[in-house]
């Protein structure tokens, strides 16, 4: 059964994706990274927080937003240290070799990096073998970064 479960939501991840394909190293509908959600704030507060238009920052072709100033210039100075790794696209899809969309509430930090997963359901997948997924995708990354999202 759980076998089934994870094909289905690998199945509804590929067709989930052609209504947000993107050619873009960053997953960012509407122009948003993490969908205008401040990155800084997963490491300082715990939890996703929405962004302020007023404190934006351009950084890879698209606009991070940030729920303070503070935030926003400890994001310039060390922009690696804050975004999500593979460009804000589902950290599980990446590891399986595609690019899918994120939610900002389905996150992880593991040894100081950001973590974003299409949703919770798959989140949890994740983290039941998360540096096994986090190999591969550090694999996969370099070859679909800048491929179109399916």
């Amino acid at each position: 059964m759980r076998s089934i479960t994870v094909r289905l939501t690998i199945l509804f991840l590929f067709a989930i994706t052609a209504t947000f394909a993107q050619k873009s190293p960053v997953f960012a509908p509407e122009g948003k990274a993490i969908r205008g959600y401040d990155p800084v704030a997963y490491f300082t507060e715990g939890k996703p927080v929405p962004g302020d238009p007023q404190f934006s920052y351009s950084y890879q072709g698209a606009d991070w937003q940030f729920a303070s100033a503070k935030n926003r210039d400890a994001f310039k100075a060390d922009p690696e240290k804050y975004a999500p790794q593979y460009g804000g696209y589902c950290a599980f899809g990446t590891s399986r070799g595609y690019k899918a969309p994120t939610q900002p509430d389905a996150w992880t930090i593991d040894n100081g990096k950001l973590y974003l997963n299409y949703n919770t359901k798959v989140r949890t997948e994740w983290d039941k073998d998360r540096s096994g997924y986090i190999k591969k995708a550090d694999a996969n990354w370099p070859t679909i970064k800048d491929k179109e999202s399916k």
